[in-house]
């Protein structure tokens, strides 16, 4: 049995911020309330407001001289999860079980669609499985037109994988960019980044598209690649480019070991996802 103080050194390093919307995503029975006090010099009508009703924001539940991990610890450790991932609040919402195939099945003639969705879908599941299991593997390349489906799908990786107590990294490519021309006069930011993005052990890579890449940035991407590729740790990359125009603006070299390290699939719709959600959404009003 562990002591008061070996948990609470255990969790010193918890942040006791909450969000709420996390919380809704994340599916968490914590009750947050408040509870009416009295201060320090009893004066009564003074409100405290504690984060979790359990432990009032201790960290532990103590019950006789026994002191017990509160169960918003477990919260807060996938929110820092979530917040060192980067991902943004929108996609912490995906899921695979929530993924929608009547997004690609207007025409009932043409199937094809739905049936590249399914096993882009299926793979997702795979790969989710398999990474509980064995951290070492092929990664994955969504490709498609714009609006396909693609981010939902790495998104949906990402969480189920930080759900399973992995660590996750979320990069959208041209906030990568931007990132890594801001540390072209700091060389020890530019490190940090790329050895985070080297040796995180699941790398989301979102929208590799055509942006203005130059020779310096080409050879930040590659060396990403590359590390991630010789040591096994999977990449899973969106992008609306095909395996030509990817030639062409990552180059040859990264372009092959992305295709090396990966299992490619190609998704496909006959109207944007987003358009017909916009649809869907303003239908309603």
């Amino acid at each position: 049995m562990k002591s008061i103080k070996d948990i609470l050194k255990s969790n010193v390093s918890a942040l006791k911020t909450h969000n709420p919307n996390l919380e809704t995503a994340l599916n968490s029975k914590l009750n947050t309330s408040a509870h009416d006090k009295y201060n320090a010099t009893n004066q009564p009508n003074q409100v405290e407001v504690f984060k979790c009703a359990i432990c009032q924001d201790r960290g532990i539940v103590l019950e006789g001289d026994v002191a017990y991990p509160c169960s918003c610890m477990q919260i807060r450790k996938i929110e820092n999860q979530f917040r060192n991932a980067r991902i943004s609040r929108e996609l912490m919402k995906c899921r695979l079980d929530k993924f929608r195939f009547d997004y690609y099945t207007q025409d009932k003639a043409d199937q094809s669609h739905r049936e590249a969705a399914t096993r882009a879908l299926d793979a997702s599941k795979s790969f989710v499985e398999e990474c509980k299991v064995n951290p070492h593997g092929l990664g994955i390349l969504f490709t498609g037109p714009v609006g396909t489906g693609k981010t939902f799908l790495a998104a949906s990786i990402a969480n189920e994988l930080m759900e399973a107590q992995l660590q996750v990294l979320f990069l959208v490519v041209p906030d990568l960019l931007d990132e890594l021309r801001a540390t072209y006069k700091s060389e020890i930011n530019e490190i940090d980044l790329l050895d985070t993005a080297r040796t995180i052990p699941f790398l989301i890579l979102d929208d590799l598209g055509a942006h203005n890449y130059t020779d310096w940035t080409r050879n930040r991407i590659y060396s990403i690649i590359n590390y991630r590729m010789n040591e096994l740790l999977p990449t899973i990359i969106t992008s609306n480019l095909s395996l030509d125009e990817m030639e062409e603006y990552i180059g040859v070299r990264t372009t092959s070991r992305i295709i090396q390290s990966s299992r490619i699939f190609r998704l496909s719709v006959e109207k944007d996802i987003r358009h017909q959600m916009y649809h869907e959404r303003e239908g309603k009003k």
